[in-house]
Parts: structure tokens; C-alpha cells; sequence
């Protein structure tokens, strides 16, 4: 199998980490990384296209050429195939509550930073064509206000879903790390809990794999 991957993007940053959790060997698994260049628009070469119709990353080639896009859709699969630690639920209730964590981090902080970074950083204009840096400035903003509720909910429980880690813990770090391209940093704007819940995660040995 080929894993499709590009190093500074945060979804396929979110794959590899949940791999490591799991604490997988990836030649043992029998799974390849592949770098895209996205800056060398790989990404939407004929022959990734037909991968990857979207052109998106990550994306995970099987064996028998068939190939599964999306980032949770693969972090699906690799529980399936890898239950333990268990990152996504140990039954509907359990993994309905994580799913809907992870949504909203993926909806309301990954997406807004982004979108933020993708329309203000100037080395990230090759993959956002046009710019509209007005919409990535609000787009922060939205980002901020996430931010906040986040924040309140890190001052009551430990991690992201509630009690114990998850995946939606490795989308709000990814995340969080992506958002420095904005120079967002959750301690120096008034989210400590935030900050703190980040500075934790930070000392996980996936988070530095």
C-alpha cells in the first residue's frame, strides 16, 4: 500500500500522527509514505488525479489499486484494522460523541485557519489562486471564536471529546500547529486552557514523530 502524504500540510499530518499513535510500523504494515509536492502542483498531475480526483491529500492506495481519500474516511479504516489504543469510540454512543468532537474541530477550527492561512500567507498563494486576503482575515476571526469555546471546554475536562485522548485531540493539534502560519498562539491571546491543553499534547511522542 501507498500512503500519499506531504509534510507540512495538516491532514495528511493528521493521518500519520493517528499512525503513530496506534503505534504502527509502517514497512511492518506493509504501508509506503509517498511525498507530494504540493508547491510543484503534484497534487493535480494527471496521474495523482487519477487517485485522487479531488486532488486532495492524504490518500491511501490498496493493493488492488483501489484508493481511499479523506482523512477520517483512512483513520477509519486503520481502527478497523488497528483497534488498539482505541481512538474513535468503543461503542455507538462513545464513538457518536468523538465523531461529533472531531466535526467540530474539523469544521470550526481546522477549516477557518486554513482558510486563513491559504488567502493571507504569501507562500501559500501558488495553491490558492486568487487570494482573497479579506476573507482569510475573517476567516481568522471565526477562528478566535472557536478558539474560545474550546477553551472553555478545556477548563472542565481534560481533552477534546471528554475524559480520555482521541482522534479529535490529533485534529485540534494539527490544527492548532498549522495555525502558527498565522502566528496564532493560544497562550499569548487569552485561551490558557487551550495553551495548556496544546503544551500536553506537544510532549506525546506521535506529536514529535
Amino acid at each position: 500500500m501507498k500512503l500519499y502524504v506531504s509534510p507540512r500540510a495538516p491532514n495528511p499530518r493528521r493521518v500519520q500522527m493517528f499512525l503513530a499513535e496506534k503505534g504502527i510500523d509502517l514497512a511492518a504494515a506493509g504501508i509506503e509514505l509517498v511525498n507530494v509536492d504540493l508547491n510543484a502542483q503534484e497534487h493535480k498531475s494527471a496521474a495523482f488525479r487519477a487517485k485522487s480526483p479531488l486532488a486532495r491529500i492524504p490518500a491511501l492506495e490498496f493493493d488492488d489499486g483501489r484508493v481511499l481519500t479523506e482523512t477520517r474516511a483512512i483513520c477509519t479504516w486503520v481502527e478497523g484494522q488497528h483497534p488498539e489504543p482505541n481512538l474513535m469510540g468503543v461503542d455507538a454512543t462513545e464513538r457518536a460523541f468523538i465523531e461529533m468532537a472531531d466535526r467540530r474541530i474539523e469544521w470550526y477550527f481546522l477549516l477557518p485557519i486554513a482558510n486563513c492561512v491559504r488567502h493571507t500567507h504569501p507562500g501559500l498563494a501558488p495553491l490558492e489562486q486568487p487570494q482573497f486576503p479579506e476573507f482569510g482575515r475573517s476567516q481568522g476571526e471565526k477562528l478566535r471564536e472557536t478558539a474560545a469555546w474550546l477553551d472553555a471546554e478545556l477548563q472542565h475536562q481534560p481533552w477534546i471529546a471528554g475524559e480520555r485522548f482521541t482522534i479529535a485531540d490529533i485534529t485540534a493539534f494539527c490544527a492548532i500547529e498549522f495555525a502558527k502560519l498565522m502566528r496564532f498562539n493560544a497562550g499569548e491571546q487569552g485561551f490558557p486552557a487551550l495553551q495548556t491543553w496544546r503544551d500536553r499534547v506537544a510532549q506525546r511522542p506521535a506529536a514529535r514523530a
